[in-house]
């Protein structure tokens, strides 16, 4: 874990707000120098920390219209390499290693029930998938990919 002290937290914090904030914008809005914003930057992202700065796109404006969940039971010989088969496809955004009933979860996009049945049949069925179970997202409550830990809640 890297140490965050309360300007890369500032900093961090503006930057998940707008990531197209300039350095000169940073720096005023955390108080101080820019000198400062453009070393910490470079600090954090050879840390790192910061992986890229990307384009948040609305799911459902760009063609997505449904979110499904699946766990799956995987031969153990497998595992992998299913997993990199299933991540190549372009409607997976995340697969998992997990515990409990599945060896992995996957959370994918899709564009309506065809294109689901077309994921099922032709994804998810491929070799060294013991079992799948498909879960479809009704309502999205809260979906934040990039959010800082609360500062007191880190391990001492």
């Amino acid at each position: 874990m890297v140490e965050l002290d309360d300007v890369d937290r500032k900093l961090l914090a503006e930057l998940l707000v707008d990531a197209r904030t300039s350095q000169r914008q940073l720096a005023t809005k955390i108080g101080v120098a820019q000198g400062t914003v453009t070393n910490r930057l470079t600090r954090l992202t050879e840390l790192g920390v910061i992986r890229g700065y990307h384009v948040d796109l609305d799911p459902k404006k760009i063609g997505w219209s449904m979110t499904v969940l699946i766990g799956l039971r995987i031969d153990k010989n497998s595992i992998m390499s299913v997993q990199d088969e299933i991540a190549g496809d372009v409607r997976v955004s995340s697969v998992y290693d997990v515990t409990g009933e599945f060896d992995s979860m996957v959370v994918a996009r899709v564009r309506d029930p065809d294109d689901l049945n077309d994921l099922t049949k032709n994804v998810l069925s491929i070799g060294g998938i013991i079992r799948s179970s498909t879960h479809v997202v009704l309502n999205t409550v809260k979906e934040a990919v990039n959010c800082l830990p609360d500062e007191n809640s880190s391990p001492e």
